[in-house]
């Protein structure tokens, strides 16, 4: 491909990540315009704390899941290491992640220095993340398709859904199809990935979608106060949101996955309270798991640090 072509089409998402937020943006302003921020605020302090809990917990058992993405990928490259070692680097792979977005870049550069350490090579590192991003991949693919069938009608008539739907639907089977019938490794700049079995491309499926139901259930948890909206239309409505933050580009699909979710969402849902529920997620979600993955890795340098000073001494 050219370089200038290759310069144009990074320009492109780089550019798109943009437009995305600055939709979004719009769209929350629109929502938002007729109530104060007190408004908002109350509803994120009238949330009972028995929700507040049970939102943890489904964060904390959302993350344990997607470390198991490291243990997953650790078995399709035949490597053992102590599961102590990969749900750390899975955790802070994806607290970064999460938070960072291009989650193979941002995860992958995280995770480097931890499994270098522990004597992987950087071509299995890359195979690692290869794999991830597939795992994740193959989750959004399979709840954005669940998610079409669960949302309530004016949603599945929304211009565009059923297309993307298709589209998903369509590398959904794809895949899979590769898993079943090409088992010749892949070759990509002198590296030879191989094809996983249906067996582990059905075990990635489920991964996915369960990562994503226990990040639904945090935000089920802050919303439901305010919200009369069953569990399979709330998962539809989340499922579909997230997807297309992370599509979007912008970190975290901040403000793109706010926008989405308040604009889907059933009418009777108030503004207000919505978005507080939204922000206490954002907190739960992301904010929490990112300083406990900083005070962990600050740790880890420190008595790093402090071991070798014991050994030179």
């Amino acid at each position: 491909m050219d370089i200038r072509v290759k310069k144009m089409i990074r320009a492109a998402v780089n550019w798109a990540g943009l437009v995305f937020f600055i939709i979004a943006a719009v769209i929350l302003y629109k929502q938002l315009s007729k109530h104060t921020a007190a408004e908002i605020f109350g509803a994120m302090a009238a949330i009972p704390a028995t929700n507040l809990l049970y939102a943890i917990l489904a964060c904390a058992v959302g993350y344990f899941t997607l470390a198991l993405y490291d243990g997953l990928a650790l078995k399709y490259l035949n490597r053992k290491l102590s599961p102590k070692k990969w749900l750390l680097a899975g955790f802070i792979g994806f607290t970064v992640s999460n938070n960072a977005g291009t989650a193979v870049v941002s995860g992958g550069a995280t995770r480097y220095p931890m499994y270098a350490k522990w004597r992987f090579k950087m071509s299995e590192i890359v195979k690692m993340m290869v794999f991830i991003g597939f795992t994740y991949l193959m989750g959004c693919l399979s709840t954005i398709i669940l998610g079409y069938f669960i949302v309530p009608d004016n949603v599945r008539n929304v211009p565009g859904i059923g297309f993307i739907t298709l589209l998903c639907t369509m590398a959904f089977i794809g895949y899979f199809a590769v898993c079943a019938f090409y088992k010749k490794p892949v070759m990509i700049r002198g590296e030879e990935f191989k094809i996983p079995s249906v067996r582990m491309g059905a075990a990635q499926t489920l991964l996915g979608m369960a990562d994503s139901f226990f990040a639904m259930l945090v935000l089920y948890f802050v919303a439901t106060p305010f919200i009369d909206a069953p569990l399979s239309v709330f998962l539809g409505v989340f499922v579909i949101a997230q997807v297309l933050g992370i599509f979007s580009q912008v970190p975290g699909g901040l403000g793109v996955f706010e926008g989405l979710f308040m604009l889907i969402m059933p009418d009777h849902a108030d503004p207000a309270q919505l978005f507080g529920a939204l922000i206490a997620y954002r907190i739960i979600y992301f904010l929490f798991p990112l300083i406990i993955a900083g005070l962990v890795l600050s740790v880890r340098i420190v008595g790093s640090k402090y071991r070798r000073r014991i050994a030179s001494s």
